[in-house]
């Protein structure tokens, strides 16, 4: 196909497939774009017609794509990536009179403790710009990424999609949080002896903190496990419950009363908080300003470049 074919491909079709690739589904897709299903089914169609391939074959509840569909989309996908970048290289962002839609991935500590400050800042340089909020974690963040789902993600992250870019947004320590009323911080053996609360998005009963234990031959007892940090003070307050939590979301809980927050007794590593985002808009202006608001109120001060 030369460039005077391509007038007959409508980009539209080539961001339907790439939805269904993502969605294995009609409906999720119709959702997804805000479409009828009849619409995406009759784009579906056409995507089989120009291509000459069924592209994708249902498998029970599931669509699989054929060969030829993965092939199509490995090549296809960066194209669009390059597509949505040199588009919106032409747009200028002015946000005092943006009504953009950001859609921004957070684990729930940076949700709880570092969120608040960024909304302060975003809602005084452009209050007409919506935020969707979704809760992610290093094992959500990938998908969310690929499918366009958040534009921006702050985690701790390990692996990314081929195309995301991620820098350290600040490296977090470990403080402890108590709501008892004895002076002076707790040794190691009070710090061992004392139930704990965890807040674990899995449920589990163990974490870093464990494994930094395990090293110098102790333990601790957790007796409390939650999904979120949201209530954390509340529940610790009046009782003899301990936890260990990032120093951002210590300060958010500690200013608001209720618990206070001492360095733990014993060495603990720090652990790096990134900011990944999508590598197609990696240039998009109004993008662009996002990430540099959340670097200036979630990142240290030291990370501004």
């Amino acid at each position: 196909m030369n460039r005077n074919d391509l007038r007959r491909v409508d980009l539209n079709l080539l961001i339907v497939f790439e939805t269904l690739m993502h969605e294995r589904s009609v409906t999720r897709a119709a959702e997804k774009l805000f479409l009828g299903q009849p619409a995406i089914s009759a784009a579906l169609a056409r995507l089989r017609s120009l291509f000459d391939d069924p592209l994708f074959v249902r498998t029970g509840r599931s669509m699989e794509p054929t060969a030829r569909a993965m092939e199509i989309f490995a090549l296809l996908s960066p194209a669009l990536d390059s597509i949505s970048t040199a588009v919106s290289r032409a747009a200028e962002f002015h946000p005092a009179t943006s009504n953009a839609v950001f859609r921004i991935g957070l684990s729930d500590d940076v949700e709880f403790g570092l969120l608040p400050p960024l909304i302060k800042r975003l809602r005084a340089e452009a209050p007409g710009v919506v935020l969707v909020i979704r809760r992610t974690n290093y094992l959500l963040m990938p998908a969310l990424l690929a499918s366009g789902e958040i534009s921006v993600g702050v985690a701790y992250t390990e692996e990314l999609p081929a195309n995301a870019k991620r820098k350290v947004l600040r490296r977090s320590k470990p403080k402890l949080l108590r709501a008892d009323a004895a002076p002076g911080p707790l040794s190691l053996d009070d710090y061992c002896a004392r139930p704990h609360a965890l807040v674990s998005f899995a449920g589990d009963l163990s974490g870093f903190i464990d494994t930094e234990l395990e090293k110098l031959g102790r333990k601790r007892r957790v007796v409390l496990a939650l999904p979120q940090f949201n209530g954390l003070g509340t529940l610790l307050s009046g009782t003899d419950i301990l936890a260990t939590v990032p120093d951002y979301t210590a300060a958010a809980l500690s200013s608001a009363g209720g618990v206070r927050a001492e360095d733990l007794p014993i060495e603990a590593q720090t652990f790096e908080l990134h900011m990944a985002w999508r590598g197609a808009q990696d240039n998009d202006p109004a993008e662009r300003w996002l990430r540099s608001r959340i670097q200036m109120f979630c990142g240290d001060p030291d990370s501004l470049d």
